[in-house]
């Protein structure tokens, strides 16, 4: 009985890390300040640097702070996350977005990367197999008698069965 008392006391200290885990990142999850973060890093400010939204940095930037301000007024007004960054595209266009979407021809921008390292890899194996094709392994040499005499003498000198 007590081998099983002491996996109780396990199990229990095991749900109360789970537990503590979940609480500490749903705290996370709806602070205002942390979503401000997640979404300024998810928009570009458009005044043409091509710097995130919540990073712009250079001086005098006419456009990062009104869309910064619009981005915490549509967090305060209690709107989405999904909402906020389709507002922002309906008037800035689909080029604040920091990353493509994952919808329509957007999804392109996602797979044309892997596609043209499959596409690279798979030229060079067979750019690599078509340079291989043909060769032999060893190399012939020329024969002649004196050759063959000379070859055959220093096998004997040097102790060498010729197997190379």
């Amino acid at each position: 009985m007590k081998p099983l008392r002491h996996l109780n006391s396990w199990i229990k200290a095991a749900q109360a890390v789970a537990l503590a885990v979940v609480v500490c990142f749903s705290m996370g999850a709806t602070d205002a300040s942390s979503r401000y973060t997640d979404l300024n890093h998810r928009l570009m400010c458009t005044c043409g640097c091509a710097q995130v939204l919540g990073e712009c940095n250079h001086v005098g930037c006419p456009n990062s702070a009104g869309e910064l301000d619009e981005l915490r007024a549509g967090i305060a007004a209690g709107t989405s996350d999904k909402e906020i960054l389709a507002s922002f595209v309906a008037k800035y266009g689909a080029t604040v977005l920091a990353a493509p979407t994952t919808q329509g021809f957007d999804l392109v921008a996602w797979i044309a990367p892997f596609a043209v390292f499959a596409a690279a890899l798979l030229g060079t194996i067979l750019l690599v197999r078509r340079w291989s094709v043909g060769k032999t392994d060893a190399v012939k040499l020329p024969s002649d008698p004196a050759t063959d005499a000379l070859r055959e003498q220093i096998r004997r000198e040097t102790g060498a069965d010729g197997g190379y």
